[in-house]
């Protein structure tokens, strides 16, 4: 005769008080993985406790607009620095003018990933373009489609400068107010962070 079985005992029978328990922590550990990706696709859904600090100093541009849409039709395969004058390139635009090239030279080692340029849409001056010829010899210059200028960038009269990308997107933008080192450190971030151009 075989032996007769016996009973599970007190403590291997699970009690509904165990069961409970049991279900609390995996609900919990659930909580702990799951909980978090719901709490970020709410902030990023519904834009709540959204931190208001950056770490640049322009306006960032992230709807997909290009060079050609800012009116300016150019191949360029590195960053580029480029300048735009919707009037005439007075004070304010040179000014722009020679920080562009002086944040290109600023870069030291990686200033071959970067150009510096300028769209103008009127004539410069005789005196400032043979200025430009003479101590800007890298400076690309291009014309200013202000009709589509305006699309992009709405009635800005005053000259602007764009950080765009190898790609031509636009990344960044600055007004005549902006300081050489807050420029230099966004374009040296934007390098460190890219692997095109």
């Amino acid at each position: 005769m075989g032996a007769a079985m016996n009973p599970p005992s007190m403590s291997e029978a699970k009690s509904p008080a165990s069961r409970r328990k049991g279900r609390l922590q995996l609900l919990l550990i659930l909580l702990g993985v799951i909980g978090p990706m719901i709490l970020a696709t709410g902030m990023y859904k519904l834009q709540f406790w959204v931190p208001e600090g950056r770490s640049y100093h322009g306006e960032l541009i992230g709807n997909g607009q290009t060079r050609a849409d800012l009116g300016v039709q150019a191949q360029e395969d590195r960053w580029q620095i480029l300048v735009t004058a919707p009037k005439d390139c007075s004070v304010d635009c040179q000014q722009l003018v020679y920080l562009a090239r002086q944040i290109q030279i600023g870069l030291g080692r990686d200033a071959g990933r970067a150009s510096h340029a300028l769209a103008a849409a009127q004539p410069l001056s005789s005196e400032y373009d043979a200025k430009l010829r003479r101590e800007y010899p890298q400076l690309q210059r291009y014309p200013l489609s202000l009709t589509d200028f305006h699309k992009t960038a709405g009635d800005q009269a005053v000259p602007q400068l764009w950080i765009i990308d190898p790609h031509g997107n636009l990344v960044l933008r600055y007004d005549p107010t902006v300081k050489g080192k807050d420029l230099l450190n966004d374009l040296r971030h934007l390098l460190k962070l890219s692997n095109i151009g």
